[in-house]
């Protein structure tokens, strides 16, 4: 057994608790004793979605038709669902359900799961923390399921089908007096399982593998207790796969009530985050900054930066005039700060003279005008791989990631490219060699001296067919002028038409 801990949340009646409260915003609220259920569509008409108390006390069933469900119950209000509606909500909560950890997933319609692991001494341990857990969702007016236990599995079914709050230390033996269905096993097998009188978790433990094994041999997941038992009991991995990377860095301050403005807490958080990457020798190179509404929203606002950093001065800076875009809605009681992009960053020594680091003052006006401007706003040359030179270099933003740059060629080349490179006309030419004198720009140039050639082929999978090769020359004329030059083609090379002809690509310092 390893040392996560995995924490489910059930909210077995979200969809009926939205609608309801939902009319009472709007004073329309039914009265609790009057059976209601809410319709879906299902493949032979409206199916009861959701149930309140009443409804279920007169022996209705989720999934039951409603023409049925009224036969025996003629008083039944029907009320449409909204499945999008809930699903939606459910997106939402799933994120705010990251107050208490860095990872939560929707678990199937009603269901949340979290990966605990390390996060409930935030909160005072597991049992506080799944109290503070309940309060926060009832808060919402929504009731709530919820467990804690070594893997996914074993939460599940606990928190749908234990007694209360449930703190789980050993799997099988909190788990052995619950329905078979805690497993996570379809109607068919649980049919079939109590056909053979293993009702329970523990009976299902208590058979041979083999006698389980040889019976659901090729039986999928949802059809085999043995997988699902050992998934429980945390034989078979099943780790919490977020929708997201998990932060590396994360820092958060809770708030005795809600407030408005997150700007008085941001230094803290700020220099908190950064003390924690220079333990590990990291810094940030993006930050993400969320505060959790009392109301169930979550607002978030990212940054960037153009290298790798944990100055808290700096970083704090990036969140000028951006926190006014953070609707608070009735005010917020946690922030969360985190790093979800990091990376390996050593303590450099500066100058002797107290001089700062130039390249650090030009990452940090390249963090600045971003995060003003905008992301993509400023950006730098990059190189790409292509031997054609007015291919291997391009733009990108400049907080992209510059561990994917591609390393600069080992050829010298010319400071300044041409584009488009720049035609010259010939007046003598040393054979195979470079122009012994040529007119550019309306100027004669005699050549002094020269290095080359360096041949170019064409890319045969994007240049047009007939594309001819290139004779790179560095060319210095009498005066210095130091020019980076080609010949395009070669007599009677079979592509393209006419002679070669003869172009000025580049400027040498």
């Amino acid at each position: 057994m390893t040392g996560q801990r995995v924490t489910s949340i059930s909210l077995p009646n979200l969809a009926m608790e939205r609608f309801q409260r939902a009319m009472s915003d709007q004073g329309n609220a039914p009265p609790d004793d009057i059976p209601l259920v809410l319709a879906s569509e299902g493949p032979h008409g409206p199916v009861v979605h959701a149930a309140n108390r009443a409804a279920q006390l007169t022996g209705i069933e989720e999934g039951g038709r409603v023409t049925d469900m009224r036969a025996f119950c003629p008083d039944l209000r029907v009320e449409y669902a909204d499945v999008a509606g809930d699903v939606a909500l459910m997106a939402r909560l799933m994120l705010w359900s990251r107050r208490w950890c860095p990872w939560s997933v929707v678990d199937g319609p009603r269901g949340l799961i979290l990966d605990t692991t390390g996060s409930d001494h935030l909160w005072g341990g597991e049992a506080a923390m799944l109290e503070d857990m309940e309060a926060q969702f009832s808060a919402l007016g929504l009731s709530a399921q919820l467990a804690v236990a070594p893997t996914w599995g074993a939460a599940w079914g606990l928190a749908r089908y234990g007694t209360g709050r449930v703190v789980c230390a050993d799997p099988l033996r909190d788990m052995g007096g619950l329905p078979a269905r805690a497993l996570r096993l379809d109607a068919a097998t649980l049919l079939l399982l109590g056909r053979l009188g293993l009702k329970t978790v523990g009976a299902i433990a208590a058979v041979p593998r083999a006698t389980l094994a040889r019976r659901f041999a090729r039986a999928e997941f949802g059809a085999n207790p043995l997988l699902r038992l050992d998934q429980a009991l945390g034989r078979l991995a099943e780790p919490v796969s977020s929708i997201e990377e998990r932060p590396y860095f994360r820092v958060q301050s809770r708030l005795s009530e809600p407030v408005q403005d997150p700007t008085p807490y941001l230094p803290e958080l700020c220099a908190e985050l950064c003390k924690v990457m220079a333990a590990e020798n990291h810094g940030c190179r993006a930050l993400h900054l969320a505060v959790y509404r009392s109301d169930g929203e979550v607002s978030h606002l990212h940054v960037a930066t153009s290298q790798a950093t944990r100055e808290p001065g700096h970083l704090l800076t990036l969140f000028d005039d951006k926190l006014e875009r953070i609707n608070p809605g009735f005010g917020f009681d946690l922030i969360t700060l985190e790093a979800p992009l990091a990376e390996p960053l050593q303590e450099r020594q500066g100058w002797l003279d107290t001089r700062a680091d130039d390249g650090v003052e030009l990452a940090r006006l390249i963090d600045r005008l971003s995060a003003r401007l905008g992301r993509d706003a400023v950006t730098r040359p990059v190189l790409h791989e292509s031997h054609m030179p007015e291919r291997a270099v391009g733009w990108r933003g400049a907080l992209s990631d510059t561990r994917e740059l591609v390393r600069p060629q080992a050829r010298e080349r010319p400071l300044r490219l041409l584009r488009p490179p720049e035609e010259v006309r010939v007046l003598y030419a040393v054979p195979e060699g470079p122009p012994a004198q040529f007119v550019w720009r309306r100027q004669t140039h005699r050549v002094a001296k020269f290095a080359g050639p360096e041949r170019i082929a064409p890319e045969w999978w994007q240049d047009r067919p007939g594309s001819r090769l290139r004779d790179y020359y560095k060319v210095e004329d009498a005066k210095g002028l130091r020019v980076w030059m080609y010949r395009e083609g070669l007599h009677e090379d079979g592509r393209g038409q006419g002679d070669p002809r003869w172009f000025v690509h580049g400027l040498f310092a």
